[in-house]
C-alpha cells in the first residue's frame, strides 16, 4: 500500500474537521485539553514543514543554472518565501493581538498574557471570548483575514505556469468556507461571525495555526512544482509521525469514538511504500490514501487511552522502521441547562428571554419546544437565546414546559405562567398621603407603577373616581373619568386645592399588557397641607 501522496494536507484537513466539530461544543473544562492537543499537532507539523522547505531552494537554484530556460523558475523561489513568510507573519500578529487583548492589554504578547498552572504555562485569556468577539466580529478583522488568505491563495496559484494553473488549484489548501454561515440555523451576518462570534480564544488558536500550516504547505507545494519544472522529482521526507485525528476527544456515553490515523510525512503516490497499521495490537485497513479509521464504543465515563504503532518502508532508504505513539480521549455524558433570563416565572404579555445550553451539544443540533399549560411559544434568537410568549395563567399543578432533544438526549423544565402583577396607582410618586397644595396643583395624571417588577411593561388607567372634600363645604364629585390623565373637569377640581381639603381616589381601573380586561386597582387619598 502507498503513502498518500500528500499526507500533510490530508492530516490538516482531518485536524481541522475535528477543530469545527469541538468549537460546535459548548467549551468545558474537560476539552480545553483537546484544542491544546489539536494546536501542538498542527504546530509540529509546521516545523516540518519549514524544514523540508528550507532545503528546496537550493536543489532549485542549482539545476536551473544548467538551463537558462529554467531561470524563470529559479526567480520564483524568492517570491514564494517572500509570500509564505508574509502571510505567516500576519496571521501571527493576529494572534498576538487577540491574546494581548484577552490577557494584560498592555500592547505586546508577553509574559503577563501567560500564566503557570501547576506547573503549566497556559494562555491567561483562553477562555474569553469578549475579545475574540470584539476584533474579530465587531471590529471586522475576521473579514480582512477571509479576504487576506483569499489573496494569498490567489498568489500563490500565479506562481504556476498559467497553462497549468488550472490542475493545481487543489495544490494549494488554503480554504475558505463561505457558504455554511448562509445556510446556517441560527442567522448569521457574515463568515467572521459564523466562525469566530461567542469563541474563547483557547479554541480558535487552532484556527490561526491551521491558517499557517496551509502557508507553509502551499509554499511546499509551489516549491516542488519548480523542482520538477527544473528536473528534479518532488521530495520525498524520511521523517515520520505517527498523527491520531479524532473526530471527538470528548464523546457521550452512547456514542461512538472514532478518529483517523496516519503519517504525517510526504510521499508520491508512485511510491511503493508498504504501511501496516495497529491500534492497541489489533491491525486496521489501510485506505488507498494511507489513513486507517479506529473505532471504538464509547461505555462507561471517563479518560480513555489507546496506543497506536505503524510501521513503513522509508522510500529512501528502503529500510523498515516502526512509530508507536500513544493518544487519549474523555468519554462523558450529556447534561442540559435551561435558565430563565429573568426568574423562575413566565409573564403574560411580556417577551420572557430564556436561555437554554447543553453540554456536549451545539446549539444547531438542538430541538426546543414548549408544552403543557400557559399557551406558551418559543422563538430563537440570532444570539443563540430564547423568547417565551404565554397567553393565559397556570393553575395550581400546573406548569408551561420547555423541551430540549438532541441525539442522546431529552429534557424538560416547568415553569409557573402569571400575569403581571398589579400595578400601583401614584401622584408625584406617593400612593397616598399628605401632599402641599402647590406639588398637588401641578399633577397632570394619575401613574401606575409596577415597583420590583424586572420585565419592560407599561400599564396604563382606564377609569378612576374622583371627589374632593374641602372643609365645611359640599363634595364635588368626578365620576367615571375616563384615562389617566386629568380631563377639564378634574383639572379644574384639582386647581382649587386648600389646606385642608381631602381628594378621594376611588375604583382606580388599569390594563396591563396581556389583560383581556382591565383590573381595579384599589384608591387613593391625599391631604392637603
Amino acid at each position: 500500500m502507498s503513502i498518500p501522496k500528500e499526507p500533510r494536507q490530508l492530516m490538516i484537513n482531518i485536524m481541522y474537521l475535528v477543530l469545527t466539530a469541538l468549537l460546535a461544543l459548548n467549551v468545558s473544562a474537560e476539552i480545553f485539553n483537546a484544542f491544546e492537543m489539536v494546536d501542538k499537532g498542527l504546530n509540529s507539523a509546521n516545523e516540518t514543514l519549514d524544514e523540508s522547505n528550507a532545503s528546496l531552494p537550493v536543489t532549485i537554484r542549482d539545476r536551473a543554472k544548467k538551463n537558462k530556460e529554467f531561470e524563470k523558475y529559479a526567480e520564483r523561489v524568492p517570491i514564494v518565501q517572500n509570500l509564505s513568510q508574509e502571510a505567516s507573519e500576519y496571521i501571527d500578529a493576529l494572534v498576538d493581538k487577540l491574546v494581548d487583548e484577552a490577557g494584560d492589554r498592555n500592547g505586546v504578547n508577553d509574559e503577563g498574557d501567560y500564566r503557570d498552572i501547576n506547573g503549566k504555562i497556559e494562555l491567561k485569556g483562553k477562555r474569553d471570548y469578549d475579545a475574540t468577539t470584539r476584533l474579530l466580529v465587531d471590529q471586522g478583522l475576521g473579514e480582512e483575514l477571509k479576504n487576506k488568505m483569499l489573496e494569498y491563495k490567489e498568489e500563490f496559484l500565479n506562481l504556476f505556469d498559467e497553462e497549468e494553473r488550472a490542475n493545481y488549484v487543489n495544490k494549494i489548501p488554503i480554504e475558505i468556507d463561505d457558504e455554511s454561515w448562509k445556510n446556517s440555523q441560527t442567522r448569521r451576518d457574515s463568515w467572521a461571525d459564523f466562525t469566530f462570534n461567542h469563541m474563547p480564544l483557547g479554541a480558535l488558536m487552532p484556527i490561526f495555526s491551521k491558517f499557517k500550516n496551509d502557508i507553509k504547505s502551499s509554499e511546499a507545494n509551489v516549491l516542488n512544482y519548480l523542482v520538477k519544472k527544473v528536473g528534479g522529482e518532488e521530495v520525498v521526507l524520511d521523517q515520520f509521525t505517527v498523527v491520531s485525528s479524532p473526530k471527538k476527544t470528548y464523546v457521550i456515553k452512547g456514542e461512538r469514538f472514532e478518529t483517523d490515523i496516519f503519517l504525517s510525512a510526504s510521499a508520491g503516490t508512485q511510491n511503493n511504500t508498504g504501511v501496516s497499521i495497529r491500534v492497541n495490537g489489533s491491525p486496521l485497513k489501510v485506505g488507498e490514501d494511507g489513513v486507517a479509521k479506529f473505532t471504538a464504543n464509547a461505555g462507561a465515563t471517563g479518560r480513555k487511552t489507546y496506543t497506536a504503532d505503524i510501521s513503513v518502508t522509508n522510500p529512501v532508504t528502503g529500510e523498515v522502521k516502526s512509530y508507536k505513539n500513544s493518544f487519549e480521549y474523555e468519554v462523558g455524558e450529556r447534561s442540559v441547562a435551561i435558565s430563565p433570563t429573568k426568574m423562575n416565572v413566565f409573564y403574560i404579555g411580556v417577551p420572557n428571554p430564556v436561555e437554554v445550553s447543553a453540554a456536549g451539544v451545539s446549539s444547531n443540533q438542538m430541538q426546543v419546544n414548549m408544552s403543557g399549560a400557559g399557551g406558551g411559544t418559543i422563538k430563537a434568537n440570532a444570539d443563540g437565546t430564547y423568547v417565551v410568549n404565554v397567553t393565559r395563567p397556570t393553575k395550581k399543578g400546573e406548569f408551561a414546559k420547555i423541551n430540549v432533544s438532541a441525539d442522546g438526549l431529552n429534557a424538560s423544565k416547568d415553569f409557573r405562567v402569571k400575569r403581571i402583577p398589579d400595578p400601583v396607582p401614584t401622584l408625584s410618586n406617593k400612593k397616598s398621603g399628605v401632599m402641599g397644595s402647590g406639588e398637588f396643583k401641578i399633577q397632570q395624571g394619575i401613574v401606575p407603577r409596577l415597583d420590583g417588577f424586572d420585565f419592560d411593561a407599561r400599564c396604563i388607567v382606564q377609569e378612576f373616581n374622583m371627589v374632593r372634600v374641602p372643609k365645611r363645604q359640599d363634595p364635588e364629585p368626578v365620576r367615571a373619568h375616563k384615562g389617566g390623565k386629568f380631563n377639564q373637569n378634574a383639572a379644574r377640581i384639582i386647581q382649587k386645592a386648600v389646606p385642608g381639603d381631602i381628594y378621594y381616589f376611588e375604583d382606580i381601573k388599569c390594563k396591563c399588557p396581556g389583560d383581556v380586561a382591565a383590573r381595579n386597582v384599589g384608591g387613593m387619598v391625599y391631604r392637603i397641607k
